[in-house]
């Protein structure tokens, strides 16, 4: 016998925490499926980056929505706690030819109306950073921009939609997605279960799903790597982002150092793990040690990563099936998506419920790869 829902939301990251919660406040009767824990793979062990800088042009406009979000994310949650502090971000120039392409950058942000990346001057960048290394030559910057604990994030999200009604259900993985007589149904090793719509969140195992259903999508299993350091005395208010190499840089309210940015390990499907590469991981310490020599004085204390999902244009599937009704997909954020979560929800839930979002997904669609 199968277990009915109005909605089936599978996978239990950011994005299917935050899809049930806005489609169960919308009445629905929601299941959440995810087949290990919530917040086990990159929405629990990400940089945690809270950002519109540096976006792609197609996603600026919902992370501009979602960071509106994220300033009331208590009221969203109903007062379960983020870690979210604004702290400014800023992608420092190390060259010349960084300089330019943050200059080209803002530029072409103010010739589309934006205005929540700014260009910094050296002066302007030291007084910030006084520690920086001596020879930058400015950066770019977005004020309103920070970071929240990715876990506690994702596990409010999850601990909101419990409160909401939704039922979750982990270590529960779907096996084989079909539809019939108008209700998909959902195979597990748990039993079946069956809704008129399902929303695929399910990262890196989203892509299997949507071959099952006729939508190969070219999807690749990535390992974001990170590393975090011994206490330092409090020098480093803003989150920082390399330009000409990859870098993401911050120190944590209790004075520890996070250092990630983009060098990848890897990844393990069939096995549900990751391997570190350490040799990526030391061009990571080189790259802060260098921009911050301080960081010489740091003991480095632990190295982790996750598995999340990369699309060849490095932004994510976001939108209805192609191929079947009743089908939605929000996958492949492409190690990016921690702070689109809270308008991915809503994105989701509008489509499911209304048929449309006011949100430009167009970008989004899973037919650009068909």
């Amino acid at each position: 016998m199968a277990r009915p829902a109005d909605a089936l939301v599978i996978g239990g990251g950011i994005q299917g925490c935050s899809t049930a919660l806005q489609l169960a406040r919308r009445g629905l009767r929601v299941v959440l499926l995810e087949k290990d824990h919530v917040a086990r793979h990159a929405s629990g062990v990400n940089a945690g980056g809270v950002r519109r800088l540096r976006r792609h042009e197609a996603e600026i406009p919902l992370a501009i929505a979602a960071m509106e979000m994220w300033y009331d994310i208590e009221t969203l949650l109903e007062g379960r706690q983020t870690g979210f502090h604004v702290t400014g971000q800023v992608a420092v120039a190390e060259t010349q030819a960084d300089l330019a392409w943050a200059t080209q950058r803002a530029a072409r942000l103010r010739a589309l109306g934006y205005t929540h990346e700014e260009l910094l001057s050296p002066a302007e960048l030291y007084e910030m950073m006084p520690e920086l290394a001596p020879g930058m030559e400015g950066g770019l910057i977005a004020r309103g921009d920070g970071a929240a604990s990715p876990y506690h994030t994702t596990m409010a999200f999850r601990d909101t939609a419990l409160q909401a009604g939704v039922v979750i259900e982990e270590g529960i993985a779907v096996r084989r997605l079909a539809r019939a007589d108008g209700l998909w149904r959902a195979q597990t090793d748990a039993g079946t279960y069956q809704a008129p719509c399902v929303v695929n969140c399910a990262g890196a195992w989203a892509g299997a799903l949507a071959a099952q259903c006729g939508e190969a999508v070219p999807l690749q299993p990535i390992a974001p790597m990170m590393m975090v350091t011994s206490r330092l005395p409090a020098f480093l208010k803003p989150v920082v982002l390399g330009i000409g190499r990859p870098l993401s840089f911050k120190q944590m309210p209790n004075g520890t150092m996070m250092i990630g940015g983009g060098h990848l390990g890897s990844a393990d499907l069939r096995t549900n793990t990751i391997r570190l590469d350490f040799a990526k991981l030391t061009r990571s310490a080189r790259t802060a040690t260098e921009l911050f020599p301080l960081m010489r004085a740091a003991t480095l204390v632990r190295a982790w990563g996750g598995i999340e999902s990369r699309l060849p244009d490095d932004i994510p599937v976001i939108g209805p099936s192609s191929t079947e009704p009743g089908l939605f997909h929000a996958f492949g954020f492409s190690a990016h998506g921690f702070q689109l979560g809270p308008v991915i929800g809503e994105i989701m839930a509008q489509l499911v419920t209304q048929g449309a979002t006011q949100h430009p997904i167009a970008p989004f669609a899973i037919t650009r790869f068909h």
